[in-house]
């Protein structure tokens, strides 16, 4: 493999994210902007209501394709050389899960951009009544959701930590230091909220009470000082945008070589 091709790839899709989230908080701080929902998808959609939309689009679905590369490197050949712990494991688990999603998101992306593209699809809603129709639904639901819960806590908790730092070279830039962390917490704060939805979802048997990331928006404005809190959260998901810039510009990207790729898998021996 090449390795300033793959890291070339891997920060493409850092930026590509990096740009979806701050078209999510634009959604969320301007309602009237795009005229979508404040998600991920709706986000691509007032990428294609703009000039030369079809030509964005195509080439944030390509960021995101490279982000997925860069995902599976780091969860199916560990590039990022995390030790055969449990935690270590779950780890890898949970990035092989961000490579689905943004397979999916990708997807979205090119249909778009090909004029196929359907708007308002049903993201977290669409995954809650596939996990119910599967045989004991109801607890895969539940056990989606509380991996959602989890991973907002993580999130938010690499974010207060500050383990971000171990991958990323940022010197004493204090401000953008900030920044990653409301970031990151912020980020938590919404995939908590989404993986109770998921877990309201499973405990009532109903697909539909399962949240997205605009339903998770709409809780935060409904709580005392909803207002000030959406702000912060919105604003916070810009912070998570520029956090995946920065990521771009300064993360440590690893290459793992073929024969190490090799060795994390459990291929049988000749």
């Amino acid at each position: 493999m090449n390795t300033p091709k793959f890291e070339w790839l891997a920060r493409s899709g850092y930026s590509a994210r990096g740009i979806v989230f701050l078209l999510v908080a634009g959604l969320a701080l301007f309602s009237s902007f795009g005229g979508g929902k404040p998600d991920t998808k709706s986000a691509l959609d007032a990428v294609l209501n703009q000039p030369f939309g079809r030509i964005w689009l195509g080439l944030i679905g390509l960021g995101l394709l490279g982000f997925v590369a860069w995902r599976l490197a780091q969860s199916i050949a560990n590039a990022d050389n995390h030790d055969k712990s449990a935690k270590s494991y779950l780890i890898r688990a949970a990035l092989l899960g961000s490579a689905v999603t943004y397979i999916g998101l990708a997807i979205y992306a090119f249909k778009g951009a090909a004029g196929i593209g359907s708007a308002g699809s049903g993201g977290e809603n669409d995954l809650a009544s596939w996990a119910m129709s599967q045989p004991y639904g109801r607890y895969l639901a539940g056990a989606i959701g509380a991996g959602l819960v989890c991973g907002g806590i993580a999130t938010a908790l690499k974010g207060i930590s500050r383990k971000f730092e171990r991958y990323l070279k940022l010197g004493q830039s204090r401000p953008l230091i900030l920044v990653c962390i409301y970031g990151l917490v912020s980020r938590g704060i919404v995939f908590m909220i989404i993986g109770i939805f998921f877990c309201y979802a499973a405990f009532s048997v109903d697909a539909d009470q399962a949240g997205s990331m605009s339903d998770a928006l709409t809780f935060v404005r409904q709580l005392p000082l909803g207002g000030v809190l959406y702000f912060a959260v919105a604003l916070g998901l810009a912070a998570f945008g520029i956090y995946n810039l920065v990521e771009a510009r300064y993360r440590t990207v690893s290459t793992p070589s073929l024969s190490k790729a090799e060795s994390e898998l459990p291929l049988p021996h000749r």
